[in-house]
């Protein structure tokens, strides 16, 4: 069964690829490869050299930075560290690499005025060193509360996650860094993310579109939410995975029922400029395939019907 899905969904992106001529601005820059990308969340294990030997060997143009060997605070790093960083962005630009995105784990849904603070100022942090690194993004979190059992995020908290990006907007646009929001927890539907991004309003301000949460969450066709959320949608995660509900469990891209193949095509007919960044979630479900085979195959699978209509002949 899935051969079969894994040669249909390549079939649908052939002809994607043919249907669209491949935009080149996609690529990174001095380099021909096409704008794939990974997170570090799928790599738990690998040190930083691993991690950039891994992306270039295997024509990466970016890497996501979701934590490193498992430890989230990416500020405390000591790659990062003043004495340190400049030899760091030399080795991503040896390795012919970009930062697709800086991601922190800051909620904004947090009422408490201390819990708030201190939210912000850990984005802050984030936002300080995707400044430092060349990064375009950082990515946050609308949240949620664990007492909160509503299907949507109330008015009130809606508001209080816009005031937050619009403050962090602020913060960031002078530093050439703008905030996303990711479609997660509560915050994955469509008319969610529009009234929150609509209030926030900020030229600093958009959206990274897990295009599996919108579909495993919210019931959303691809076509759909890039219709509602196309012009905010700068960055993109994309995953696959079989089941339904809370039972889902990730596999590989191409043998599930999440419709990478349209998400991607829908990207495409709004003429999307950003990463297709694979995000294999290894940190938070060990038990999944390891990253040597599944960030390979992301690249093989999604990265040749992009950029070579050739190579998905199979």
């Amino acid at each position: 069964m899935f051969a079969s899905t894994r040669r249909q969904f390549v079939q649908t992106l052939t002809a994607a690829a043919i249907s669209q001529a491949f935009i080149p601005a996609l690529c990174a820059k001095g380099g021909s490869r096409i704008p794939l990308a990974f997170s570090t969340l799928g790599c738990p294990a690998w040190d930083w050299k691993r991690i950039l030997e891994f992306a270039r060997s295997h024509d990466f143009a970016a890497v996501e930075l979701r934590g490193l060997q498992g430890n989230m605070d990416l500020p405390a790093n000591p790659i990062f560290a003043p004495d340190r960083i400049a030899q760091t962005r030399k080795e991503i630009q040896s390795a012919k690499l970009r930062i697709a995105c800086v991601s922190s784990s800051a909620n904004l849904y947090m009422e408490e005025p201390d819990k708030r603070a201190k939210e912000l100022a850990d984005a802050r942090k984030f936002i300080d060193l995707a400044s430092t690194l060349g990064a375009p993004y950082v990515r946050v979190f609308g949240g949620k509360a664990q007492s909160d059992n509503a299907p949507v995020p109330d008015d009130a908290t809606k508001a209080r996650v816009a005031s937050a990006l619009r403050e962090l907007g602020e913060y960031s646009g002078p530093r050439n860094v703008t905030v996303i929001i990711e479609s997660h927890d509560h915050f994955t539907s469509s008319a969610t993310l529009s009234d929150v991004l609509r209030a926030a309003n900020s030229d600093h301000v958009a959206l990274l579109w897990d295009a599996h949460h919108t579909f495993a969450a919210s019931n959303e066709d691809p076509e759909f939410t890039v219709k509602q959320l196309g012009q905010w949608i700068r960055h993109t995660h994309l995953k696959d995975s079989v089941g339904t509900g809370e039972e889902r469990k990730y596999v590989l891209t191409g043998t599930g029922n999440v419709p990478i193949a349209r998400q991607i095509k829908a990207l495409q007919s709004i003429g999307y400029k950003g990463f297709y960044c694979f995000e294999w979630e290894k940190v938070w479900h060990p038990d999944i395939l390891d990253p040597e085979i599944a960030i390979p195959d992301f690249a093989r699978v999604v990265g040749r019907c992009l950029g070579n209509a050739k190579g998905c002949s199979g």
